[in-house]
């Protein structure tokens, strides 16, 4: 489908999301203003290319509320099948992660890198007095203010600290993040939108004119060389940016739902909240850019469609099985390269859901979920301890480890920065996640 963004991208939710945030900085929506061509990218990789050594975070978000109880499921604990009846996975079902926990079976290739130790499993991560709206929580996740709201996130004020470059993150969503927007300086835009170029004739003219030529004058070199970043570009990120612009799983408020007023927040189907598709496209952009030493420091591609109200089962396998699919292409193709090997990536969703189970076979807006962190020098195993599914608050799992502290692990051993001014004094860490 070709329509226009702004037909596919709900006004009433985008303004929805940046009044309960509070992020008022122009971008997190202006993303016109910073959007980069592959042709800054290609230049900022040549002028200054990213040091081999430098540390490379990737933020996945999961928009509406990832159902971490069928993510990393407690399939040994009797409770999980007395709260969830048709809707829990059975321990057959599951792979097996130890203590009586299993991985979803959409998570195969995720299953391997905890096998070889390569995948750090994040247990009952949240914040203290969760909130339980889409908009506000992610808002909470993004700025890293649980208790007051923030104008900026936590990544747009590690921009803000490092200079006004907004190539030092880059954004592969339909729109800016709010966590990429600082006071002074937001992220750089570059959707996955494809390059192409024709494969015909014409195409292998337009090869041949960007051929050197030892008489070539200033003029006629400069429009060469042109010519053939533009062909190098295409064999790099035409193949891995080939999808749709755009979110796939808009906020789109439906027409059962209400109309244009309704709660975005009842929506069934998992298809509110946010987020788009094509994950993986968004990936392979991302270790392109990396393998051609774009300096960039900060990536954030997300994946839409969790909030299962509904038949979630199958939904939810579908969309970790794309996850899964997407992430463990991505870690086996960047190690293959040196720049590729210090790329560290961190999953997240606003919240997890509730331990009961509903009546349509789905679950409601909860608190606490998993994490997962792979990549360079990350202590695969289990981090934070496994919320009781018995001792719960208001039918909620209780949070033991707070965003924050895994943020403030990132800040520090991935970005090399002092975390604590970023995060408003919070100068926890999670003990051994990254060597």
């Amino acid at each position: 489908m070709n329509e226009p963004l702004s037909s596919r991208v709900s006004p009433l939710t985008r303004r929805r999301f940046l009044a309960f945030s509070g992020v008022a900085a122009a971008g997190a929506l202006a993303v016109g203003a910073t959007r980069v061509r592959w042709s800054d990218l290609l230049t900022a990789a040549a002028q200054t290319p990213l040091d081999p050594a430098a540390g490379v975070l990737v933020m996945v978000t999961l928009y509406g509320g990832n159902d971490g109880l069928n993510t990393v499921v407690p399939a040994g604990d009797p409770a999980y099948a007395s709260a969830r009846a048709e809707l829990a996975y059975a321990e057959s079902d599951v792979l097996d992660l130890g203590e009586g926990l299993g991985l979803n079976p959409g998570l195969a290739g995720l299953h391997e890198l905890w096998a070889g130790k390569e995948l750090a499993v994040l247990r009952g991560v949240g914040y203290p007095d969760p909130d339980r709206s889409h908009f506000r929580s992610m808002a909470i996740w993004q700025t890293a203010s649980p208790q007051t709201a923030a104008t900026t996130g936590w990544l747009g004020r590690w921009l803000d600290a490092g200079g006004d470059d907004p190539l030092r993150a880059v954004s592969l969503d339909a729109l800016i993040p709010p966590m990429l927007a600082g006071a002074k300086t937001a992220a750089a835009s570059f959707p996955v939108s494809g390059l192409r170029l024709p494969k015909d004739a014409l195409g292998r003219s337009m090869a041949l004119l960007g051929g050197a030529a030892a008489s070539d004058g200033v003029w006629q070199a400069r429009v060469a060389k042109s010519v053939a970043d533009l062909q190098q570009a295409a064999r790099v990120l035409g193949p891995a940016a080939g999808g749709t612009a755009g979110p796939t799983n808009s906020p789109v408020p439906s027409p059962s739902a209400g109309g244009a007023d309704a709660d975005p927040d009842e929506q069934s189907k998992g298809a509110s909240a946010g987020g788009q598709g094509e994950l993986a496209a968004q990936l392979e952009t991302v270790a392109s850019l990396i393998e051609l030493g774009v300096p960039t420091r900060v990536y954030s591609v997300s994946l839409g469609g969790f909030d299962t109200h509904s038949d979630e089962r199958a939904t939810q396998q579908r969309l970790l099985t794309e996850l899964d699919g997407a992430l463990s292409g991505f870690y086996r193709r960047l190690q293959g390269s040196d720049r590729g090997r210090q790329v560290v990536t961190a999953v997240y969703s606003e919240f997890g859901r509730r331990v009961r189970a509903n009546s349509g076979d789905g679950t409601d807006h909860g608190t606490a979920g998993p994490m997962f962190v792979l990549g360079r020098g990350v202590s695969g195993g289990f981090y934070g301890a496994e919320p009781s599914l018995t001792d719960l608050d208001d039918g909620d799992l209780k949070a033991g480890l707070d965003f924050r502290s895994v943020y403030a692990t990132l800040l520090a051993q991935v970005l090399g920065s002092e975390p604590e001014p970023l995060l408003g004094g919070w100068d926890r860490r999670v003990d051994g996640l990254l060597s």
